[in-house]
Protein backbone atom coordinates (compact mmCIF):
# COMPACT_ATOMS: atom_id res chain seq x y z
CA UNK A 1 0.00 0.00 0.00
CA UNK A 2 1.45 3.28 -0.94
CA UNK A 3 1.50 5.98 1.78
CA UNK A 4 0.65 9.26 0.80
CA UNK A 5 3.04 12.18 2.38
CA UNK A 6 1.04 14.78 5.38
CA UNK A 7 0.36 17.59 3.01
CA UNK A 8 0.85 19.58 6.39
CA UNK A 9 4.47 18.07 7.09
CA UNK A 10 5.91 16.55 10.30
CA UNK A 11 3.55 16.45 13.52
CA UNK A 12 4.84 18.21 16.62
CA UNK A 13 4.87 16.25 19.52
CA UNK A 14 2.26 18.31 21.34
CA UNK A 15 -0.70 17.69 18.85
CA UNK A 16 -1.96 14.54 20.44
CA UNK A 17 -2.34 16.70 24.18
CA UNK A 18 -3.82 18.81 22.59
CA UNK A 19 -6.33 16.98 20.53
CA UNK A 20 -6.59 15.35 24.16
CA UNK A 21 -7.72 18.25 25.90
CA UNK A 22 -9.72 19.51 23.00
CA UNK A 23 -11.95 16.87 22.53
CA UNK A 24 -15.92 17.93 22.83
CA UNK A 25 -15.07 21.25 22.49
CA UNK A 26 -15.68 23.41 19.31
CA UNK A 27 -11.82 23.92 18.66
CA UNK A 28 -11.49 20.14 18.64
CA UNK A 29 -9.83 20.21 14.86
CA UNK A 30 -6.54 20.66 15.90
CA UNK A 31 -3.47 20.15 13.31
CA UNK A 32 -0.06 21.18 15.40
CA UNK A 33 3.05 20.60 13.10
CA UNK A 34 6.88 21.62 13.44
CA UNK A 35 6.98 24.42 10.66
CA UNK A 36 5.08 25.69 7.66
CA UNK A 37 4.63 28.60 6.04
CA UNK A 38 2.23 30.85 7.34
CA UNK A 39 -1.17 29.10 9.23
CA UNK A 40 -2.97 32.11 8.42
CA UNK A 41 -2.53 31.52 4.72
CA UNK A 42 -3.12 27.70 4.93
CA UNK A 43 -6.56 27.98 6.73
CA UNK A 44 -7.81 30.96 4.66
CA UNK A 45 -6.74 28.35 1.72
CA UNK A 46 -8.77 25.38 3.80
CA UNK A 47 -12.12 28.20 4.45
CA UNK A 48 -12.27 28.43 0.95
CA UNK A 49 -12.06 24.60 0.27
CA UNK A 50 -15.12 24.30 2.77
CA UNK A 51 -12.73 23.80 6.27
CA UNK A 52 -15.51 23.50 9.00
CA UNK A 53 -16.18 26.34 11.83
CA UNK A 54 -13.12 25.37 14.76
CA UNK A 55 -10.41 24.50 12.74
CA UNK A 56 -7.75 25.04 13.92
CA UNK A 57 -3.68 25.02 12.84
CA UNK A 58 -0.69 25.05 15.09
CA UNK A 59 3.09 25.37 14.70
CA UNK A 60 5.89 25.28 16.62
CA UNK A 61 7.61 27.54 13.55
CA UNK A 62 6.66 29.22 10.53
CA UNK A 63 8.68 30.37 7.53
CA UNK A 64 6.59 33.23 5.85
CA UNK A 65 4.35 34.44 9.45
CA UNK A 66 2.82 37.79 8.60
CA UNK A 67 1.85 40.15 10.82
CA UNK A 68 -0.09 43.45 10.31
CA UNK A 69 1.17 45.84 7.69
CA UNK A 70 3.73 42.98 6.31
CA UNK A 71 5.52 42.59 9.22
CA UNK A 72 7.39 39.39 10.31
CA UNK A 73 6.91 37.62 13.55
CA UNK A 74 10.67 36.50 15.09
CA UNK A 75 10.09 33.09 16.47
CA UNK A 76 13.19 30.60 16.86
CA UNK A 77 11.35 26.89 16.80
CA UNK A 78 9.22 26.33 19.62
CA UNK A 79 9.69 29.75 21.06
CA UNK A 80 6.39 31.24 20.15
CA UNK A 81 2.48 30.32 20.44
CA UNK A 82 1.70 30.38 16.59
CA UNK A 83 -1.67 29.35 16.10
CA UNK A 84 -4.50 30.61 13.54
CA UNK A 85 -8.17 29.88 14.14
CA UNK A 86 -11.11 29.59 11.41
CA UNK A 87 -14.39 30.56 12.82
CA UNK A 88 -18.04 31.06 10.88
CA UNK A 89 -19.67 33.79 12.86
CA UNK A 90 -23.19 34.71 12.30
CA UNK A 91 -21.74 38.57 12.11
CA UNK A 92 -22.15 41.30 10.01
CA UNK A 93 -19.52 42.73 7.80
CA UNK A 94 -19.22 45.61 9.89
CA UNK A 95 -18.76 43.91 13.16
CA UNK A 96 -16.22 41.20 11.56
CA UNK A 97 -13.98 43.25 14.59
CA UNK A 98 -15.47 41.54 17.49
CA UNK A 99 -14.08 37.80 16.63
CA UNK A 100 -10.86 39.71 16.90
CA UNK A 101 -11.80 41.44 20.17
CA UNK A 102 -12.68 38.13 21.19
CA UNK A 103 -10.00 36.62 20.59
CA UNK A 104 -7.20 38.93 22.45
CA UNK A 105 -9.54 38.68 25.32
CA UNK A 106 -8.87 35.41 25.75
CA UNK A 107 -5.60 35.16 25.08
CA UNK A 108 -5.07 37.96 27.71
CA UNK A 109 -7.60 36.04 30.21
CA UNK A 110 -5.56 33.45 30.13
CA UNK A 111 -1.95 34.31 30.54
CA UNK A 112 -3.63 36.94 33.49
CA UNK A 113 -4.74 33.37 34.81
CA UNK A 114 -0.79 32.00 34.86
CA UNK A 115 0.03 35.18 36.80
CA UNK A 116 1.11 37.84 34.00
CA UNK A 117 0.47 40.79 35.83
CA UNK A 118 0.35 44.01 33.61
CA UNK A 119 -1.09 42.98 30.55
CA UNK A 120 -3.59 44.49 28.36
CA UNK A 121 -5.45 44.72 24.71
CA UNK A 122 -3.73 47.53 22.67
CA UNK A 123 -6.12 47.79 19.82
CA UNK A 124 -6.87 46.65 17.42
CA UNK A 125 -4.68 43.59 17.38
CA UNK A 126 -1.88 43.55 20.43
CA UNK A 127 -1.08 42.11 23.53
CA UNK A 128 1.04 44.01 25.66
CA UNK A 129 2.44 44.19 29.17
CA UNK A 130 4.09 46.64 31.46
CA UNK A 131 7.65 45.60 32.36
CA UNK A 132 9.80 46.97 35.17
CA UNK A 133 12.85 49.45 33.67
CA UNK A 134 15.39 51.38 35.14
CA UNK A 135 12.77 54.44 33.80
CA UNK A 136 9.79 52.47 35.19
CA UNK A 137 7.32 50.54 33.80
CA UNK A 138 7.36 50.28 29.90
CA UNK A 139 5.12 48.81 27.74
CA UNK A 140 5.95 45.51 25.84
CA UNK A 141 4.76 43.55 23.03
CA UNK A 142 4.12 40.26 23.87
CA UNK A 143 1.73 39.00 21.37
CA UNK A 144 0.53 39.69 17.67
CA UNK A 145 -3.42 38.90 16.11
CA UNK A 146 -3.98 39.27 12.45
CA UNK A 147 -7.59 38.62 11.35
CA UNK A 148 -8.86 38.36 7.97
CA UNK A 149 -11.58 37.69 6.45
CA UNK A 150 -13.13 35.22 3.62
CA UNK A 151 -16.58 37.20 1.64
CA UNK A 152 -19.12 35.09 -0.40
CA UNK A 153 -21.83 37.21 -1.20
CA UNK A 154 -21.21 40.57 0.09
CA UNK A 155 -21.52 38.87 3.86
CA UNK A 156 -18.49 37.07 6.37
CA UNK A 157 -17.78 33.64 5.21
CA UNK A 158 -15.07 32.79 7.16
CA UNK A 159 -12.69 34.47 9.48
CA UNK A 160 -8.99 33.49 10.39
CA UNK A 161 -7.40 34.66 13.64
CA UNK A 162 -3.81 34.36 13.73
CA UNK A 163 -1.94 34.88 16.76
CA UNK A 164 1.65 34.70 17.49
CA UNK A 165 2.76 34.94 21.15
CA UNK A 166 6.51 35.28 22.97
CA UNK A 167 6.46 32.46 25.12
CA UNK A 168 10.01 31.48 25.30
CA UNK A 169 12.82 33.74 25.33
CA UNK A 170 15.58 32.85 22.73
CA UNK A 171 19.42 33.59 23.64
CA UNK A 172 19.70 35.65 20.74
CA UNK A 173 16.77 38.46 20.16
CA UNK A 174 17.41 40.77 16.84
CA UNK A 175 18.45 44.19 18.57
CA UNK A 176 15.15 46.15 16.62
CA UNK A 177 12.90 44.30 18.97
CA UNK A 178 15.10 43.58 21.77
CA UNK A 179 13.33 46.52 23.93
CA UNK A 180 10.02 46.45 22.77
CA UNK A 181 9.44 43.15 23.19
CA UNK A 182 9.01 40.53 25.99
CA UNK A 183 8.31 36.61 26.31
CA UNK A 184 5.51 35.39 28.77
CA UNK A 185 8.32 33.00 30.88
CA UNK A 186 9.57 36.97 31.72
CA UNK A 187 5.85 37.82 33.20
CA UNK A 188 5.47 34.48 35.54
CA UNK A 189 6.80 32.00 37.51
CA UNK A 190 7.83 28.77 36.41
CA UNK A 191 7.71 26.95 32.87
CA UNK A 192 5.09 28.00 30.49
CA UNK A 193 3.51 24.64 28.87
CA UNK A 194 2.84 26.12 25.08
CA UNK A 195 -0.35 23.08 24.94
CA UNK A 196 -1.18 24.40 27.83
CA UNK A 197 -1.91 27.98 26.88
CA UNK A 198 -3.22 27.36 23.69
CA UNK A 199 -6.06 24.86 25.38
CA UNK A 200 -6.73 27.81 28.02
CA UNK A 201 -6.81 30.19 24.76
CA UNK A 202 -9.28 28.28 22.97
CA UNK A 203 -11.69 27.47 25.78
CA UNK A 204 -11.97 31.45 26.60
CA UNK A 205 -12.72 31.68 22.93
CA UNK A 206 -15.23 29.71 22.75
CA UNK A 207 -16.88 31.13 25.40
CA UNK A 208 -16.76 34.59 23.77
CA UNK A 209 -17.26 33.98 19.99
CA UNK A 210 -20.99 32.70 20.67
CA UNK A 211 -21.41 36.22 22.03
CA UNK A 212 -20.46 38.44 18.88
CA UNK A 213 -22.91 38.17 16.71
CA UNK A 214 -25.56 39.44 19.36
CA UNK A 215 -26.30 43.18 19.99
CA UNK A 216 -23.24 44.03 21.56
CA UNK A 217 -21.42 40.75 22.33
CA UNK A 218 -24.37 40.60 25.27
CA UNK A 219 -25.24 37.38 26.62
CA UNK A 220 -26.46 35.70 29.97
CA UNK A 221 -25.85 39.62 31.56
CA UNK A 222 -22.36 39.42 30.37
CA UNK A 223 -21.13 41.90 27.93
CA UNK A 224 -17.89 40.92 25.40
CA UNK A 225 -17.25 44.77 24.92
CA UNK A 226 -17.66 45.70 28.56
CA UNK A 227 -14.84 43.02 29.41
CA UNK A 228 -12.79 44.15 26.40
CA UNK A 229 -12.71 48.02 27.56
CA UNK A 230 -11.97 46.91 31.20
CA UNK A 231 -8.80 44.21 29.52
CA UNK A 232 -7.41 47.34 26.96
CA UNK A 233 -5.21 49.46 27.77
CA UNK A 234 -5.27 52.23 24.78
CA UNK A 235 -8.52 53.21 25.99
CA UNK A 236 -7.96 56.70 28.50
CA UNK A 237 -5.31 57.79 27.35
CA UNK A 238 -3.69 59.46 24.72
CA UNK A 239 -2.37 58.15 21.39
CA UNK A 240 -0.82 58.67 18.11
CA UNK A 241 -3.09 57.08 14.66
CA UNK A 242 -1.26 55.97 11.86
CA UNK A 243 -4.01 56.12 9.32
CA UNK A 244 -4.45 54.27 5.55
CA UNK A 245 -4.17 56.16 2.39
CA UNK A 246 -1.53 58.65 3.20
CA UNK A 247 -4.07 60.11 5.54
CA UNK A 248 -2.48 62.77 8.39
CA UNK A 249 -1.70 61.07 11.36
CA UNK A 250 -4.48 61.55 14.08
CA UNK A 251 -3.67 62.38 17.74
CA UNK A 252 -6.11 62.40 20.63
CA UNK A 253 -7.09 60.33 23.42
CA UNK A 254 -9.01 56.90 23.25
CA UNK A 255 -12.09 57.13 24.87
CA UNK A 256 -14.05 54.00 23.64
CA UNK A 257 -14.95 50.91 21.36
CA UNK A 258 -17.80 50.86 19.35
CA UNK A 259 -20.49 47.97 18.95
CA UNK A 260 -18.67 46.72 15.98
CA UNK A 261 -14.98 47.39 17.84
CA UNK A 262 -14.00 50.42 16.38
CA UNK A 263 -11.92 53.18 18.06
CA UNK A 264 -13.14 55.81 19.43
CA UNK A 265 -10.88 58.94 19.37
CA UNK A 266 -11.35 62.25 21.19
CA UNK A 267 -9.63 65.02 19.16
CA UNK A 268 -9.71 68.80 19.82
CA UNK A 269 -13.17 67.73 22.07
CA UNK A 270 -14.67 66.05 18.90
CA UNK A 271 -15.15 62.26 19.33
CA UNK A 272 -14.32 60.33 15.82
CA UNK A 273 -14.14 56.55 14.66
CA UNK A 274 -11.40 54.38 13.13
CA UNK A 275 -11.95 51.18 11.53
CA UNK A 276 -8.51 50.77 10.98
CA UNK A 277 -5.19 52.61 12.27
CA UNK A 278 -1.74 51.74 13.71
CA UNK A 279 -1.82 53.07 17.01
CA UNK A 280 1.02 54.09 18.80
CA UNK A 281 0.70 54.84 23.17
CA UNK A 282 1.82 58.56 23.83
CA UNK A 283 3.36 58.73 27.11
CA UNK A 284 2.50 62.14 27.54
CA UNK A 285 -0.87 62.07 29.32
CA UNK A 286 -1.37 65.84 28.75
Amino acid sequence: MNSRPDPLGARSELEAPARAALAGTRFARIDWVTEIGSTNTVLLDAAAQGAPDGTVLVTDHQSAGRGTKGRTWFDPPGASLLVSVLVRPAVALEAVHRTTLAFGLAAVEAVRDLGAEGVGLKWPNDVFADVDGPDGPRERKLAGILAESRLAGGKVDAVVIGMGMNVHRPDQVPADIVDTAVSLDRLVVGPVDRCELLVSILRRFEVWIDRIGTDGGRNDGTDLLDAYRAASCTLGRPVRLELPGGVPAVVGRAVDVTPEGHLVVEVDGVRRTFSSADVEHLRNAG
